[in-house]
């Protein structure tokens, strides 16, 4: 008999729904629990053929009785090794790679010193960095954000220059992206399972979370759902995510890659609504069912993705072809929704004239990289001392 296991943490529809759906298949020699762990001892398995992870980015030790499980044949979903390095800067470099577009995109460093470090451990960074070239990459309104955050946790809206000095300082040790802002015209939440099975849900952030997949607005054309759905296939067969969710915002009717980092999406069916949770538990258990048939004893069980076969098979990086029988679900919502709330002041989004067009491939990403000698931009009416200046990058303690 072959096991599969979820493990979670303060959810509850899913995980139940998903162990439930299982055992009612009555699948010959396979079964579903919710994982228990009583001890975890180096190299011995945790007697489960797949283990769903909906939890480990936030507990380590499950992270790694996961790895311990992975190395001893468990199919863990996703793959705990990738899950550990990736990180939202990376995948944003590999959307641009492939010619999906993106916010443009910079990376800072942290305000302070990490724990243990001094001056000396910053010698290769200058002082102070280009923040001419990179205010005029980004532009304002912009977004500032953890590299490998989630949930809208220390998520900054940035109005200008003195507004990031401020914000800037409120970040401490997080090292943190600074991104273009999107002015969209309409939004897109898709679930990916197995790198071929795809949900395409209209989405507003803008609205309080229990409404933003009720939104009314009309249904997408088929030509830009055809484009999504590529874009979240080669993303997610790059990235090797059995589980995750793309978000897409359109400008321009341009679908632009916003979060695709999210291998625990909300799946509770207070939030995503009865008809997209009930796909999304059964395109699960119907997933996990083949790679508990398909997992082999003491092998590796994992999925890695395009990216890392193209580094080990020494292959140019090109775009991924979607997998043959890809599965593409697209929600509708068939009523007016009226009771739409007040936007929250973390994702409310101003008014504001449209950007120029971002290139497809964003070709053009490498132009904000001027000489490290640009004067830093100064404040208004109070000039930065050169103290406080280097302050924005690392802090002495």
């Amino acid at each position: 008999m072959k096991k599969i296991g979820i493990l979670f943490g303060q959810e509850n529809t899913f995980p139940q729904a998903f162990v439930n759906r299982i055992n009612e298949k009555k699948v010959k020699d396979i079964t579903a629990e919710f994982v228990r762990i009583d001890k975890v001892i180096q190299g011995e398995p945790l007697n489960y053929a797949v283990i769903v992870d909906r939890i480990s980015q936030d507990v380590p030790f499950y992270r790694a009785a996961l790895k311990n499980a992975a190395i001893s044949g468990t199919a863990v979903i996703n793959n705990p090794f990738w899950w550990s390095a990736d990180e939202k800067f990376f995948n944003n470099a590999l959307a641009v790679k492939l010619g999906i577009p993106v916010p443009k995109t910079v990376l800072l460093p942290s305000k302070d010193h990490p724990t243990g470090t001094s001056d000396l451990s910053f010698r290769n960074l200058a002082y102070p960095l280009d923040w001419d070239g990179i205010f005029d990459y980004v532009g304002f309104p912009a977004y500032m954000k953890p590299f490998d955050g989630g949930g809208w946790r220390d998520v900054y809206k940035i109005e200008n220059k003195e507004d990031l000095w401020a914000k800037y300082d409120q970040t401490h040790q997080l090292v943190m992206l600074l991104q273009e802002e999107i002015i969209f015209d309409d939004y897109f939440r898709c679930y990916c399972i197995g790198g071929k099975h795809v949900r395409i849900m209209q989405y507003e952030p803008r609205n309080p979370h229990h409404l933003r997949y009720e939104h009314g607005k009309a249904p997408a054309s088929k030509e830009l759902l055809a484009t999504i759905t590529d874009y979240v296939l080669k993303l997610n067969q790059y990235l090797g995510y059995d589980f995750n969710t793309v978000e897409f915002a359109i400008r321009d009717g341009i679908p632009y890659a916003i979060d695709f980092c999210n291998p625990a999406p909300d799946a509770d069916i207070k939030s995503v609504g009865q008809e997209n949770f009930d796909w999304v538990v059964e395109t699960a258990a119907n997933y996990a069912i083949e790679r508990a048939q398909a997992q082999k004893p003491n092998m590796d069980n994992l999925t890695w993705g395009q990216y890392v076969a193209s580094s080990v098979g020494k292959t140019a990086l090109v775009a991924a072809k979607a997998t043959k029988g890809t599965d593409v679900s697209v929600a509708q919502v068939d009523h007016p929704i009226t009771d739409e709330g007040q936007l929250s002041e973390v994702v409310k989004v101003a008014k504001a004239p449209k950007a120029a067009k971002q290139p497809t491939a964003e070709t053009k990403a490498t132009k904000a990289a001027k000489p490290a000698a640009a004067k830093e931009p100064a404040v208004a009416k109070e000039p930065i001392a050169k103290e406080k200046a280097k302050k924005l990058v690392t802090k002495k303690k």
